[in-house]
Protein backbone atom coordinates (compact mmCIF):
# COMPACT_ATOMS: atom_id res chain seq x y z
CA UNK A 1 0.00 0.00 0.00
CA UNK A 2 2.75 2.16 -0.73
CA UNK A 3 2.26 3.91 -3.99
CA UNK A 4 -0.46 4.70 -6.15
CA UNK A 5 -1.75 6.33 -9.05
CA UNK A 6 -3.01 9.75 -9.09
CA UNK A 7 -3.50 13.09 -11.82
CA UNK A 8 -1.07 15.64 -10.92
CA UNK A 9 -0.74 19.79 -12.26
CA UNK A 10 2.51 20.64 -11.87
CA UNK A 11 3.64 24.32 -12.88
CA UNK A 12 6.60 24.39 -15.35
CA UNK A 13 10.02 26.76 -14.67
CA UNK A 14 8.10 29.46 -17.36
CA UNK A 15 4.66 29.26 -15.51
CA UNK A 16 2.89 27.04 -17.43
CA UNK A 17 0.84 24.14 -15.95
CA UNK A 18 1.39 20.70 -17.20
CA UNK A 19 -1.31 17.43 -15.78
CA UNK A 20 -0.18 14.41 -16.22
CA UNK A 21 -0.71 11.19 -14.18
CA UNK A 22 1.99 9.35 -11.90
CA UNK A 23 3.03 7.44 -9.27
CA UNK A 24 2.79 8.93 -5.77
CA UNK A 25 3.22 7.32 -2.12
CA UNK A 26 0.76 7.41 0.15
CA UNK A 27 3.30 9.00 2.76
CA UNK A 28 2.49 11.97 0.89
CA UNK A 29 -0.44 12.34 1.44
CA UNK A 30 -1.85 15.15 3.99
CA UNK A 31 -2.83 14.53 7.50
CA UNK A 32 -6.08 13.10 8.45
CA UNK A 33 -8.40 10.31 10.40
CA UNK A 34 -9.32 8.46 7.32
CA UNK A 35 -7.44 6.93 4.31
CA UNK A 36 -10.00 5.88 1.55
CA UNK A 37 -9.01 3.76 -1.16
CA UNK A 38 -10.73 5.62 -4.28
CA UNK A 39 -12.61 3.45 -6.51
CA UNK A 40 -14.41 6.35 -8.32
CA UNK A 41 -14.33 10.36 -8.85
CA UNK A 42 -15.97 13.04 -11.13
CA UNK A 43 -15.33 15.67 -12.94
CA UNK A 44 -16.31 19.03 -12.68
CA UNK A 45 -15.46 22.73 -13.66
CA UNK A 46 -13.58 23.52 -10.56
CA UNK A 47 -11.65 20.53 -11.56
CA UNK A 48 -10.79 21.56 -14.90
CA UNK A 49 -9.53 25.29 -13.54
CA UNK A 50 -7.46 23.67 -10.18
CA UNK A 51 -5.82 21.91 -13.55
CA UNK A 52 -5.16 24.64 -15.81
CA UNK A 53 -3.29 26.67 -12.66
CA UNK A 54 -6.41 28.76 -11.42
CA UNK A 55 -4.73 30.10 -8.24
CA UNK A 56 -8.28 31.11 -6.95
CA UNK A 57 -9.67 27.24 -6.61
CA UNK A 58 -5.86 26.09 -5.70
CA UNK A 59 -2.89 28.05 -4.38
CA UNK A 60 0.28 25.67 -4.03
CA UNK A 61 1.07 23.25 -7.16
CA UNK A 62 1.96 20.39 -7.58
CA UNK A 63 -1.57 19.03 -6.89
CA UNK A 64 -4.59 16.27 -7.49
CA UNK A 65 -7.42 17.98 -8.22
CA UNK A 66 -10.45 16.31 -8.14
CA UNK A 67 -13.45 17.51 -5.12
CA UNK A 68 -15.06 14.65 -5.43
CA UNK A 69 -14.17 10.91 -4.44
CA UNK A 70 -16.45 7.13 -3.47
CA UNK A 71 -14.33 4.38 -1.88
CA UNK A 72 -13.76 1.97 0.70
CA UNK A 73 -12.41 3.04 3.87
CA UNK A 74 -8.72 1.43 3.82
CA UNK A 75 -7.30 2.73 7.59
CA UNK A 76 -9.22 5.17 10.08
CA UNK A 77 -8.34 6.45 13.43
CA UNK A 78 -11.57 7.33 14.18
CA UNK A 79 -14.54 4.88 15.73
CA UNK A 80 -16.96 6.22 13.18
CA UNK A 81 -15.10 4.46 10.52
CA UNK A 82 -13.52 1.49 9.70
CA UNK A 83 -12.04 -0.13 7.05
CA UNK A 84 -13.96 -1.55 4.51
CA UNK A 85 -17.06 0.89 5.03
CA UNK A 86 -17.89 2.45 1.79
CA UNK A 87 -18.02 6.35 2.26
CA UNK A 88 -18.42 9.43 0.56
CA UNK A 89 -16.82 12.95 0.43
CA UNK A 90 -17.26 15.93 -1.67
CA UNK A 91 -16.26 19.55 -1.36
CA UNK A 92 -14.60 20.75 1.69
CA UNK A 93 -10.75 21.35 0.78
CA UNK A 94 -10.86 18.49 -1.42
CA UNK A 95 -9.23 18.78 -4.65
CA UNK A 96 -8.81 22.26 -4.21
CA UNK A 97 -5.40 22.59 -1.51
CA UNK A 98 -6.09 19.02 -0.24
CA UNK A 99 -5.01 16.29 -3.19
CA UNK A 100 -7.85 15.09 -4.40
CA UNK A 101 -10.42 12.04 -5.92
CA UNK A 102 -7.94 12.24 -8.96
CA UNK A 103 -5.76 9.86 -7.14
CA UNK A 104 -6.11 6.18 -6.08
CA UNK A 105 -6.34 7.56 -2.26
CA UNK A 106 -7.24 10.48 -0.06
CA UNK A 107 -6.49 11.20 3.36
CA UNK A 108 -9.05 13.67 4.92
CA UNK A 109 -10.57 14.64 8.12
CA UNK A 110 -13.34 12.88 9.47
CA UNK A 111 -15.61 15.53 9.38
CA UNK A 112 -15.45 14.92 5.55
CA UNK A 113 -17.08 11.93 5.30
CA UNK A 114 -20.30 10.44 5.02
CA UNK A 115 -21.16 6.32 5.13
CA UNK A 116 -22.39 5.69 1.43
CA UNK A 117 -26.82 5.66 2.06
CA UNK A 118 -27.77 2.04 1.29
CA UNK A 119 -29.45 3.27 -2.09
CA UNK A 120 -27.23 4.26 -4.00
CA UNK A 121 -23.84 2.43 -5.28
CA UNK A 122 -20.58 4.16 -5.12
CA UNK A 123 -20.71 3.87 -8.47
CA UNK A 124 -23.97 5.74 -9.07
CA UNK A 125 -23.03 8.21 -6.12
CA UNK A 126 -19.92 9.88 -8.42
CA UNK A 127 -22.77 9.61 -11.46
CA UNK A 128 -24.11 12.65 -9.11
CA UNK A 129 -21.21 13.90 -7.18
CA UNK A 130 -20.89 17.63 -6.35
CA UNK A 131 -23.05 18.34 -9.21
CA UNK A 132 -26.07 15.79 -7.97
CA UNK A 133 -25.97 17.31 -4.75
CA UNK A 134 -25.79 20.58 -5.97
CA UNK A 135 -28.93 20.00 -8.00
CA UNK A 136 -30.64 18.61 -5.40
CA UNK A 137 -29.62 21.61 -3.03
CA UNK A 138 -30.93 23.87 -5.53
CA UNK A 139 -34.26 22.13 -5.60
CA UNK A 140 -34.66 21.99 -1.95
CA UNK A 141 -34.12 25.24 -1.68
CA UNK A 142 -36.44 26.12 -4.36
CA UNK A 143 -39.47 24.07 -2.55
CA UNK A 144 -38.72 25.60 0.59
CA UNK A 145 -39.43 28.82 -0.98
CA UNK A 146 -42.99 27.65 -2.23
CA UNK A 147 -42.03 25.94 -5.90
CA UNK A 148 -44.27 23.38 -6.34
CA UNK A 149 -45.68 20.94 -9.58
CA UNK A 150 -47.78 22.53 -11.91
CA UNK A 151 -48.21 23.93 -15.25
CA UNK A 152 -46.17 26.81 -15.48
CA UNK A 153 -42.20 25.97 -16.64
CA UNK A 154 -39.52 25.81 -14.97
CA UNK A 155 -36.38 26.67 -15.98
CA UNK A 156 -32.75 25.20 -16.02
CA UNK A 157 -30.11 27.26 -17.45
CA UNK A 158 -26.52 25.38 -18.70
CA UNK A 159 -28.70 22.44 -18.94
CA UNK A 160 -26.99 20.01 -20.56
CA UNK A 161 -23.73 20.60 -18.08
CA UNK A 162 -23.13 18.63 -14.73
CA UNK A 163 -25.49 20.20 -12.47
CA UNK A 164 -27.97 21.22 -15.41
CA UNK A 165 -28.22 18.33 -16.30
CA UNK A 166 -29.28 16.41 -13.09
CA UNK A 167 -31.48 19.06 -12.27
CA UNK A 168 -33.18 18.45 -15.74
CA UNK A 169 -33.51 14.95 -14.54
CA UNK A 170 -34.48 15.82 -10.76
CA UNK A 171 -36.94 18.34 -11.29
CA UNK A 172 -38.76 16.06 -14.56
CA UNK A 173 -39.25 13.05 -12.21
CA UNK A 174 -40.68 14.72 -9.51
CA UNK A 175 -42.96 16.33 -11.81
CA UNK A 176 -42.29 19.44 -12.96
CA UNK A 177 -42.44 20.87 -15.93
CA UNK A 178 -39.20 21.46 -17.12
CA UNK A 179 -37.53 24.51 -19.88
CA UNK A 180 -34.12 23.26 -20.25
CA UNK A 181 -31.62 26.09 -21.99
CA UNK A 182 -28.44 24.89 -23.87
CA UNK A 183 -26.65 26.99 -27.07
CA UNK A 184 -25.81 22.95 -27.86
CA UNK A 185 -28.65 22.95 -30.28
CA UNK A 186 -27.79 19.16 -31.13
CA UNK A 187 -28.16 18.24 -27.76
CA UNK A 188 -32.26 18.76 -27.86
CA UNK A 189 -32.63 14.94 -27.77
CA UNK A 190 -30.25 14.30 -24.68
CA UNK A 191 -32.60 16.59 -23.06
CA UNK A 192 -35.65 15.33 -23.60
CA UNK A 193 -34.51 11.75 -22.86
CA UNK A 194 -33.87 13.85 -19.19
CA UNK A 195 -37.84 15.16 -18.88
CA UNK A 196 -37.45 18.42 -20.48
CA UNK A 197 -40.72 19.20 -22.25
CA UNK A 198 -38.93 22.35 -23.35
CA UNK A 199 -35.48 23.26 -24.63
CA UNK A 200 -34.65 26.72 -25.31
CA UNK A 201 -32.40 28.27 -27.05
CA UNK A 202 -29.11 30.06 -24.95
CA UNK A 203 -29.44 33.57 -27.04
CA UNK A 204 -33.23 33.58 -25.86
CA UNK A 205 -32.02 34.02 -22.65
CA UNK A 206 -30.01 36.78 -23.76
CA UNK A 207 -32.50 39.08 -25.23
CA UNK A 208 -33.80 42.40 -23.55
CA UNK A 209 -30.45 43.16 -21.16
CA UNK A 210 -31.00 46.68 -21.44
CA UNK A 211 -34.84 46.05 -20.09
CA UNK A 212 -35.35 46.71 -16.69
CA UNK A 213 -38.34 44.06 -16.61
CA UNK A 214 -39.48 41.04 -18.65
CA UNK A 215 -42.74 39.64 -19.77
CA UNK A 216 -43.36 36.88 -16.99
CA UNK A 217 -42.42 33.04 -17.54
CA UNK A 218 -40.97 30.91 -15.17
CA UNK A 219 -42.43 29.35 -12.16
CA UNK A 220 -38.56 28.72 -11.03
CA UNK A 221 -35.26 28.33 -12.13
CA UNK A 222 -32.34 26.54 -11.46
CA UNK A 223 -29.31 28.63 -12.59
CA UNK A 224 -26.04 27.48 -13.33
CA UNK A 225 -24.17 30.16 -15.56
CA UNK A 226 -24.56 33.26 -13.64
CA UNK A 227 -23.83 36.38 -15.44
CA UNK A 228 -26.16 38.85 -17.47
CA UNK A 229 -28.15 35.16 -18.33
CA UNK A 230 -29.05 35.43 -14.68
CA UNK A 231 -30.48 38.55 -14.75
CA UNK A 232 -32.80 38.29 -17.32
CA UNK A 233 -33.96 34.63 -15.30
CA UNK A 234 -34.94 37.65 -12.03
CA UNK A 235 -36.45 39.73 -14.75
CA UNK A 236 -38.49 36.76 -16.40
CA UNK A 237 -39.71 34.97 -13.27
CA UNK A 238 -43.67 34.62 -12.24
CA UNK A 239 -44.46 36.93 -9.31
CA UNK A 240 -43.58 35.39 -6.03
CA UNK A 241 -41.10 32.57 -7.75
CA UNK A 242 -37.45 32.36 -7.38
CA UNK A 243 -34.50 31.39 -9.00
CA UNK A 244 -31.90 29.21 -6.94
CA UNK A 245 -28.11 30.49 -8.64
CA UNK A 246 -25.24 27.94 -8.06
CA UNK A 247 -23.12 28.92 -11.00
CA UNK A 248 -20.89 31.43 -12.94
CA UNK A 249 -19.56 30.13 -16.18
CA UNK A 250 -21.18 32.78 -17.95
CA UNK A 251 -19.61 35.68 -15.55
CA UNK A 252 -19.70 36.72 -12.17
CA UNK A 253 -21.17 39.67 -12.47
CA UNK A 254 -24.71 41.14 -14.11
CA UNK A 255 -26.44 44.77 -13.69
CA UNK A 256 -29.18 44.37 -11.69
CA UNK A 257 -32.24 46.55 -10.65
CA UNK A 258 -34.54 46.16 -8.43
CA UNK A 259 -37.85 46.57 -10.00
CA UNK A 260 -38.35 42.61 -10.60
CA UNK A 261 -37.62 42.73 -6.66
CA UNK A 262 -40.10 45.29 -5.40
CA UNK A 263 -42.61 44.59 -8.00
CA UNK A 264 -43.06 40.76 -8.70
CA UNK A 265 -41.37 39.54 -4.82
CA UNK A 266 -39.45 37.32 -6.48
CA UNK A 267 -36.59 35.45 -4.79
CA UNK A 268 -32.76 35.23 -5.56
CA UNK A 269 -31.45 32.24 -3.77
CA UNK A 270 -27.55 31.51 -3.19
CA UNK A 271 -26.80 27.82 -3.37
CA UNK A 272 -23.60 26.60 -1.78
CA UNK A 273 -22.71 22.66 -2.12
CA UNK A 274 -18.93 23.23 -0.71
CA UNK A 275 -19.09 24.64 2.63
CA UNK A 276 -21.79 23.55 4.35
CA UNK A 277 -22.85 21.36 7.22
CA UNK A 278 -22.31 17.41 6.62
CA UNK A 279 -25.84 16.86 8.25
CA UNK A 280 -27.02 18.84 5.54
CA UNK A 281 -25.03 17.01 3.13
CA UNK A 282 -26.11 13.72 4.62
CA UNK A 283 -29.51 14.74 3.87
CA UNK A 284 -29.87 15.43 0.43
CA UNK A 285 -27.60 12.06 0.06
CA UNK A 286 -30.29 10.37 2.07
CA UNK A 287 -32.98 12.08 -0.50
CA UNK A 288 -30.83 11.21 -3.77
CA UNK A 289 -31.05 7.62 -2.45
CA UNK A 290 -34.82 7.38 -1.81
CA UNK A 291 -37.47 9.69 -2.83
CA UNK A 292 -35.46 11.72 -5.04
CA UNK A 293 -33.76 8.53 -6.67
CA UNK A 294 -33.30 8.96 -10.12
CA UNK A 295 -34.06 5.99 -12.79
CA UNK A 296 -32.11 7.17 -15.34
CA UNK A 297 -28.43 8.28 -14.63
CA UNK A 298 -26.88 6.21 -17.62
CA UNK A 299 -28.28 8.91 -19.71
CA UNK A 300 -26.19 11.43 -18.06
CA UNK A 301 -23.00 9.56 -17.98
CA UNK A 302 -19.51 9.03 -19.96
CA UNK A 303 -17.43 6.91 -18.09
CA UNK A 304 -13.43 7.58 -18.39
CA UNK A 305 -10.03 6.03 -16.84
CA UNK A 306 -7.53 8.38 -15.36
CA UNK A 307 -5.16 8.23 -18.17
CA UNK A 308 -8.18 9.61 -20.27
CA UNK A 309 -8.99 12.54 -17.65
CA UNK A 310 -6.47 14.50 -19.38
CA UNK A 311 -8.04 15.22 -22.49
CA UNK A 312 -11.71 15.48 -20.69
CA UNK A 313 -10.26 18.15 -18.91
CA UNK A 314 -10.00 20.46 -22.15
CA UNK A 315 -12.96 19.11 -23.09
CA UNK A 316 -14.78 20.83 -20.23
CA UNK A 317 -12.36 24.50 -20.37
CA UNK A 318 -13.84 24.42 -24.05
CA UNK A 319 -17.38 23.67 -23.26
CA UNK A 320 -17.91 20.88 -24.82
CA UNK A 321 -18.72 18.27 -21.64
CA UNK A 322 -22.93 17.12 -22.12
CA UNK A 323 -23.96 15.48 -18.54
CA UNK A 324 -21.53 13.84 -16.32
CA UNK A 325 -18.25 12.38 -16.73
CA UNK A 326 -17.18 9.70 -14.30
CA UNK A 327 -13.82 8.67 -13.48
CA UNK A 328 -13.01 5.20 -12.98
CA UNK A 329 -9.78 4.71 -10.63
CA UNK A 330 -9.12 1.21 -10.17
Amino acid sequence: MGSFKALQTSENADGRFETRVLEREIEELPAGEVLIRVRYSSLNYKDALSASGNRGVTRNFPHTPGIDAAGVVAESSVSEFAAGDEVIVTGYDLGMNTAGGFGQYIRVPAAWVIKRPAGLSLRDAMVLGTAGLTAALCVDKLEQAGLEPGDDPVLVTGATGGVGSIAVALLASLGYNVAAVTGKADQADFLTRLGAKQVVERGALQAGLEKPILKEQWAGAVDTVGGEILFNVVKSLRRGASVACCGLTAGTNFQANVLPFILRGVNLLGVDSVEIPLITKASMWDKLSLQWKLPNLDELVHEITLQELPDAIERILAGQQVGRVLVRLD
